[in-house]
């Protein structure tokens, strides 16, 4: 796919640019570590704030050490889940939804959680068509 040399504004239009890189892999771009990544599609409304909404597609590489901060495809009790991984400077774990309407999960000691990796990309059309 062409890819062009130039930033495209989002302000004011510039005079168009006749200037192209050349090709562009996106599978390259998206997914630099192809053997430890995957794409999940996203469920439900609880990550809007973080720009995740139904149906889109989410670039996952499991090769990234999860930190505090960033958002996670977590398995809670053998259930999947999409939220923002917290982790307080006691050790305290929490899955943070990112819309109002969801509840935190604090993670307690009995619970089993696994963080399967860290969600790098999100695809979705531009209109929500």
């Amino acid at each position: 796919m062409p890819a062009a040399s130039e930033a495209v504004q989002a302000g004011f239009p510039s005079p168009a640019q006749d200037y192209f890189d050349g090709d562009l892999d996106l599978g390259e771009l998206l997914m630099p570590s192809r053997v430890s990544s995957y794409v999940v599609t996203a469920a439900g409304d609880s990550m809007i704030r973080a720009g995740i909404f139904d149906g889109d597609k989410l670039i996952i590489d499991r090769a990234i050490n999860a930190i505090s901060g960033h958002v996670v495809i977590a398995v809670l009790d053998g259930e999947l889940t999409v939220k923002r991984l917290s982790i307080d400077a006691g050790g305290q774990v929490v899955l943070r939804a990112e819309n109002p309407l969801y509840p935190d999960i604090q993670i307690h000691g009995l619970a089993d959680l696994t963080v399967w990796g860290v969600v790098t990309w999100v695809l979705h059309r531009p209109s929500r068509v």
